[in-house]
């Protein structure tokens, strides 16, 4: 009996630390991922400081920022929905800095009720983050040029259009026309290692219950 045992032993238990492992192992990556969307909120809100001259999409990742200049009038609405709000457009206008440059900022949320309503070409400064969105995919469709409608931020696509750098400001400051700003923040980052852990765990418990019933089994056909 103990010989016909050993082999359904020892697989059991060599599956269910492996599971275990793996659950483990998730937790660790829950608290790697904490630390790293702590880091990425303090970043976000820290002082802004000036444009880089040539910003980079990995080093300045969340960058805050701060620029002063015109909005030129040249603009997309990239259609997005809100909760508790509903359907309406991410304003992204062409913004000339002081310095000459022209960059893109991403204005913030108007409701689509109020798209039609004309925006001022004015001066201001503009206090936000920068961001590299990567929105597009092979599902997404493309601009309605007829309505002047975009379905995602495509960051070089829409530089070529403004005729801007391929640089985007996600406004934290008020820039009129009663467009409220959308801040950049780390809730779109997911962090579902804890779901991941708790589907291991689950998996290694099955695991230990049918070892337990296969040796049950075997234990009743002996007697």
């Amino acid at each position: 009996m103990i010989r016909r045992i050993i082999g359904p032993v020892v697989f059991g238990a060599f599956g269910i630390a492996v599971l275990v492992s793996l659950g483990v192992w998730q937790l660790q990556r829950m608290a790697w991922k904490e630390t790293v969307l702590a880091q990425i909120d303090a970043r976000i809100g820290a002082a802004p400081v000036a444009l880089p001259a040539a910003p980079d999409p990995v080093a300045d990742r969340f960058l805050p920022v701060v620029v002063a200049g015109q909005l030129t009038g040249d603009e997309l609405d990239v259609l997005v929905s809100r909760k508790e709000v509903g359907p309406g457009f991410r304003v992204i206008s062409a913004f000339e800095t002081d310095t000459g440059r022209r960059v893109l900022v991403d204005r913030g949320f108007l409701r689509d009720e109020a798209r039609g309503l004309p925006r001022e070409a004015v001066g201001l400064e503009v206090t936000g983050n920068l961001v590299w969105p990567q929105e597009v995919d092979g599902f997404t469709p493309a601009p309605d040029a007829a309505k002047g409608i975009w379905f995602a931020r495509d960051l070089p696509a829409m530089a070529e259009a403004l005729k801007t750098e391929a640089v985007l400001i996600v406004a934290r400051s008020m820039t009129g026309d009663g467009i409220d700003p959308m801040p950049v923040d780390s809730s779109a980052i997911p962090n579902d290692h804890l779901n991941y852990a708790i589907t291991w765990f689950l998996l290694a418990l099955v695991w230990a219950g049918m070892t337990g019933l296969l040796l049950w089994r075997m234990r009743r056909k002996v007697e």
